[in-house]
């Protein structure tokens, strides 16, 4: 569905290139994340699939369709887009903050109330305790709830997540990467995510991206990479969540049982 090819770009003023000949496939209906360290490109690689920022060179495809022959705002308007930030406007309800990108559109009044009010269902916020709250009154899981609603609002195929449950609280962040993964299969879209978190990555993605100072350095199935990492470097970033689950049974062992 989505296809980089020898895709390399630079930002201004700086002498390495962000990501460098890259190739991706991304088949519809995969759930598809990129993880890497700090700076190697991931959240470069997600702006570039919107055309929040244009490649210097190679192509970015869509079904086959390169996409500088689309409208980057009607490209973005067929996308959902959620992030760790959020962004709600703070001067818009709930419903009003969902509803924007039908708003824009020219959706009907009524067709607009009905989807905010399915939306805010589906992300399990009842309609009378939230649709006509402000973001200010509500909690950090539940903003991103509305930010999932919001970026579903518009009935897109694809999901682009930019370390989407980041900032929450771990238990907050398992139930919400839990239920979007229930949605993501569900409305059967194609979801690309970037994430820091190895282990939510494995739990949550189809396949798998390591990227490496703006290359990918192996895709794959979660169980692909566990049982032949390419090289070292993919072995130590793997090796991260297995080294967390042993220190944790370390841990439990000198507590002994409850």
């Amino acid at each position: 569905m989505i296809t980089l090819e020898q895709v390399s770009m630079s930002y201004k003023g700086t002498p390495t290139p962000a990501v460098r000949d890259l190739d991706l496939d991304i088949p519809r209906g995969c759930f598809f994340a990129l993880i890497g360290e700090s700076g190697s490109g991931k959240t470069t690689t997600l702006h570039l699939i919107n055309r929040l920022i244009e490649p210097g060179s190679g192509r970015v495809l869509m079904e086959g369709i390169d996409l500088r022959a689309l409208d980057p705002s009607i490209l973005r308007r067929g996308m959902g887009f959620v992030f760790q930030a959020i962004g709600l406007f703070p001067h818009l309800t709930v419903a009003e903050n969902v509803g924007i990108t039908p708003r824009l559109l020219g959706w009907p009044k009524a067709r607009i109330d009905a989807r905010v009010d399915e939306l805010l269902e589906l992300v399990h916020l009842p309609l009378t305790a939230f649709r006509n709250r402000f973001p200010a009154a509500l909690s950090g899981g539940q903003q991103q709830r509305v930010g999932v609603a919001r970026a579903l609002a518009a009935q897109p195929k694809i999901m682009l997540m930019d370390e989407p449950f980041g900032a929450l609280d771990p238990l907050i962040r398992d139930d919400l990467a839990s239920e979007y993964l229930a949605i993501h299969r569900a409305l059967g879209l194609t979801t690309i995510m970037v994430t820091h978190d190895i282990t939510e990555a494995f739990l949550l993605a189809d396949r798998v991206a390591v990227m490496r100072e703006g290359r990918i350095a192996q895709t794959g199935t979660p169980r692909e990479l566990l049982a032949a990492p390419a090289d070292d470097f993919v072995r130590s970033m793997i090796d991260t969540p297995r080294r967390h689950a042993r220190r944790l049974a370390e841990a439990m062992g000198a507590v002994g049982p409850a």
